[in-house]
């Protein structure tokens, strides 16, 4: 038995006559969706497989198809003869264009066999001509396989051969995904021996034995991975390559080679090269070296891999960076963009060539660390950094530790070279920039698939989108401050009797199901949802959120749209909470100078006057006229012996309803003429620098919000709550009744929450919340009538289904958004999420709900 070994990502061709069994080879070895037949196109084109006048059609379907596979990165098949050069020319172009690996299986079988097997087959009425000619222009070909561009060819020259045949699939070199690190990303060495040692005992490796024989423990469970350019222009080059050779081969370090390491590489095994750039004083400090060093050092360098794909696809680490479409794939094109970058072939004043910048249009979903390019400082553009910061040159080394994502530094000890344009010249870009303000379109538009790190895949619908981006563009405050957009909140399920909607008993049944006890009941406010974004200062603002001149701070509704068409009134607002949150310590207790806060802000007039003055007032009173003139109508028919008894009743019964319903809507609702009138009911303290906290416990939360409350009673409402135990009926007994009580008096109802906040339950991430309403509320929801027997029961069949799946991905994507803003993700990364939450209100859901 043999084994043939083909890379994961690879596009293979399947090669030889009709009759070779390349289909039947195919069924049993590759998946049918990797697989794409020239004679199927022919079907999906023609009708008919055996239709050699749509050949050319046909393989347009399956160059198109391949091509589509092959940019996803899949691994592809191709089921044609292709015996003849020009039929694998447009194949190998393919495999070239997708820097993806071509490889060729050759059936190079007796030619009696293809006969033999097409005189069995209705369906090939070809002559034997046709195969003669086939055999003929694979065998005048197929040594030439290699040349053509194939980088993996194997020839199977008898039907044992094909039998006995194993397919093993082979991971590149480059793919570490099942390497989950932690990390610690070294940027340009250049023979900077000591500041290399200091960096690595600074990032807690033990570093011991000699320059000659060292000795390197790391952390526990840690590794080390250099971006490259180890060598030229320090000190001590040759101690360096020692220090990261033995890393290596111990496995406490991965390296990705730099230009200047293949430059010396090249030099080292006789290739003619340019001795410049710190060339000059590397072979120099090498000439004290013995010719086994030399040998090792190159096969060393010879051996690195372009770069690397690590834990799960989610770093990628490459000398000079490495754009999406290149990441996990191998070709000279991958190898020259990850050692050089992509350069216009313009130079700039300083005889440089001047470079694309590739991080400022980045949009893959990889971290891309690298070097290559000296910056003064570090930055993050578009999930990618480069890590060169000039050691050489007189400035640092830096690493990056991952996942943290924190930058560690030692200080060059002295310029060991003079560089040729300063690492601060005036002018000279420290890094690729990103204007914080653009966001592009293709941001956001057409169909989006988004992953976050809670719950499962989220798909937004193109139509959403639209509708998203129409009050997005001319409603919305600076995307710079929406940082978070709450989610909907699903209700309980439906009573099944008597005269509730919603009840405790449902809520709780819910969450013990999904096997917690641990509740929190936190009264519903009447407001409207507001999120409180606040810095301690305007440079605050402009450091942390990219925003000058537009105050420190912003109050925003659950859309996205600025609460108060008054500044005064939100920066008297937000002023308040500067104090509130000093007075508390909570500045300081945060170590933070920004926090984003959760709330409903009161009375609900505060923005909902207009719908209540035109549409909810006037309902009420057209409505109580129209029935007042009803009951005097049928007063005056009683009067003169007309029996409308039973109608008189039911029109009583609706006039007391609709008074029922002016009254509960006037309970949340007074009158507003400035910030003294207003009330913030906090509940989550949503982020602050270096922590995105929906995950704590509501304990915690709560304690938080206490403290801001009692500190400043005239900016904020205290939420009432009930802590419940569901393993204790009494418990919950007191809870079910201190929700009668309060929508009995002036609250909405309750939300009910697990006090452990995000839970995962059997099947995946439960509701963080549920609401519970109140009888009388809810005739501000469904009509002054809606608890009349036959409304009720026709309202008991609501589906609830589509409401809760709408929470939870409104929530998981809010979380997310959160956690991308935290963690210094681009703009467009947290956007994509808050933008997704937008754009899933156009969900078809029942907004009563």
């Amino acid at each position: 038995m043999s084994v043939i070994k083909i890379p994961h990502l690879s596009f293979v061709a399947l090669i030889g006559p009709s009759g070779a069994g390349k289909s039947t080879f195919a069924r049993q070895h590759f998946l049918p969706t990797e697989v794409i037949s020239s004679d199927f196109c022919r079907g999906l084109v023609g009708d008919d497989e055996n239709d050699q006048s749509v050949t050319k059609d046909a393989f347009e379907v399956l160059y198109f198809v391949a091509a589509k596979r092959l940019a996803a990165g899949r691994f592809t098949v191709v089921d044609a003869t292709s015996v003849r050069p020009e039929d694998r020319k447009r194949l190998v172009a393919l495999a070239r264009e997708y820097h993806v690996l071509p490889a060729a299986i050759v059936f190079d079988l007796p030619e009696r066999v293809y006969h033999e097997r097409n005189a069995t087959r209705d369906d090939r009425n070809f002559g034997p001509h046709v195969i003669r000619s086939q055999v003929q222009s694979l065998h005048k070909s197929m040594r030439g396989l290699e040349r053509e561009g194939f980088r993996n060819v194997n020839v199977l020259r008898t039907l044992e051969d094909v039998a006995g045949v194993t397919i093993e699939r082979q991971r590149l070199w480059n793919d570490r995904r099942d390497d989950h690190g932690p990390f610690d990303i070294v940027g340009d060495v250049h023979g900077c021996l000591d500041e290399a040692v200091a960096l690595l005992r600074q990032l807690g490796y033990t570093v011991a034995g000699t320059r000659d024989a060292p000795q390197v423990t790391a952390p526990e469970g840690r590794r080390a991975v250099f971006v490259g350019d180890l060598v030229d222009r320090g000190p001590d080059s040759p101690g360096v390559l020692r220090l990261v050779m033995h890393m290596v081969a111990h496995g406490t370090a991965l390296c990705v080679p730099g230009n200047h390491d293949v430059k010396l590489m090249k030099k080292l095994r006789g290739k003619d090269v340019r001795v410049s750039h710190g060339l000059a004083e590397t072979l120099a400090q090498l000439e004290h070296e013995t010719p086994e060093f030399l040998r090792q050092a190159a096969d060393f360098i010879y051996s690195l891999v372009s770069h690397y794909v690590l834990d799960d696809g989610k770093l990628v680490v490459a000398h000079a960076g490495l754009k999406q479409s290149l990441q996990g794939r191998a070709s000279g094109a991958v190898r020259d963009f990850a050692l050089y970058g992509e350069t216009t072939g313009e130079t700039d004043d300083y005889g440089l060539p001047v470079r694309y910048d590739w991080a400022s249009e980045y949009r893959g979903q990889a971290m891309v660390v690298y070097g290559h390019t000296p910056v003064p400082e570090p930055e993050w553009v578009n999930r990618t950094i480069c890590l060169d910061t000039g050691c050489v040159f007189g400035g640092k080394l830096t690493a990056l530790r991952y996942p943290e994502r924190e930058l560690v530094s030692v200080p060059a000890a002295r310029m060991y070279y003079e560089p040729v344009r300063p690492l601060a010249a005036e002018g000279a870009p420290s890094s690729p920039e990103r204007d914080g303000i653009v966001l592009d379109i293709d941001d956001v538009m057409g169909k989006r698939v988004i992953k976050p790190r809670l719950g499962r895949t989220i798909t937004i619908r193109e139509e959403n989108a639209r509708a998203a981006l129409e009050i997005m563009s001319r409603f919305a405050v600076d995307p710079r401050w929406l940082v978070y957009l709450p989610p909907t909140m699903s209700p309980p399920a439906t009573a099944a009797e008597g005269e509730l909607l919603e009840r405790p008993a449902e809520a709780f049944d819910y969450f013990r199901k999904e096997g917690v006890t641990r509740l929190v009941c936190e009264e519903k406010h009447m407001g409207s949802r507001a999120v409180v974004v606040l810095c301690r200062s305007e440079d605050v603002a402009a450091t942390r959120f990219g925003i000058r001149g537009e105050g420190r701070g912003v109050i925003y509704t659950r859309t996205g749209r600025r609460f108060f068409e008054s500044g005064d009134i939100e920066a008297t607002l937000l002023d308040r909470i500067d104090q509130a949150m000093l007075v508390t310590g909570l500045w300081d207790e945060l170590a933070t100078d920004w926090v984003a806060l959760d709330t409903e802000l009161l009375p609900w007039s505060a923005k909902a006057g207009d719908l209540l003055r035109k549409q909810y007032a006037p309902t009420g009173a057209a409505g109580i006229a129209a029935l007042r003139a009803g009951i005097d109508w049928v007063q005056q028919g009683q009067a003169t012996g007309i029996e409308l008894g039973a109608l008189a009743d039911r029109l009583s019964v609706r006039q007391s309803a609709m008074g029922a319903y002016i009254d509960e809507y006037r309970r949340y609702c007074w009158s507003v003429s400035g910030a003294d009138d207003l009330r913030l009911a906090p509940f989550h303290v949503l982020a602050h620098e270096g922590a995105a906290t929906l995950q704590r416990d509501h304990a915690w939360h709560l304690a938080l919000i206490d403290r801001l409350c009692a500190a400043a009673p005239g900016v904020f409402r205290a939420t009432a709550r009930r802590y419940v135990n569901l393993d204790d009926p009494a418990s919950e007994q007191e809870a079910n009744q201190w929700w009668h009580d309060i929508t009995s008096d002036t609250s909405e109802g309750m939300v009910v929450k697990p006090v452990d906040g995000v839970v995962i339950g059997r099947k995946g991430l439960i509701q963080p919340a549920v609401k519970c309403r109140g009888r009388e509320y809810l005739r501000i929801i469904y009509g002054p009538t809606y608890t009349e027997p036959d409304n009720l029961s026709r309202l008991r069949q609501r589906g609830l289904a589509p409401k809760r799946a709408l929470a939870l991905r409104e929530f998981a994507l809010g979380h997310e958004a959160l956690h991308r803003f935290v963690e210094g993700e681009p703009l467009y990364r947290v956007h994509e999420c808050v933008f997704g939450v937008l754009a899933m209100e156009s969900e078809p859901v029942d907004p009563r709900l």
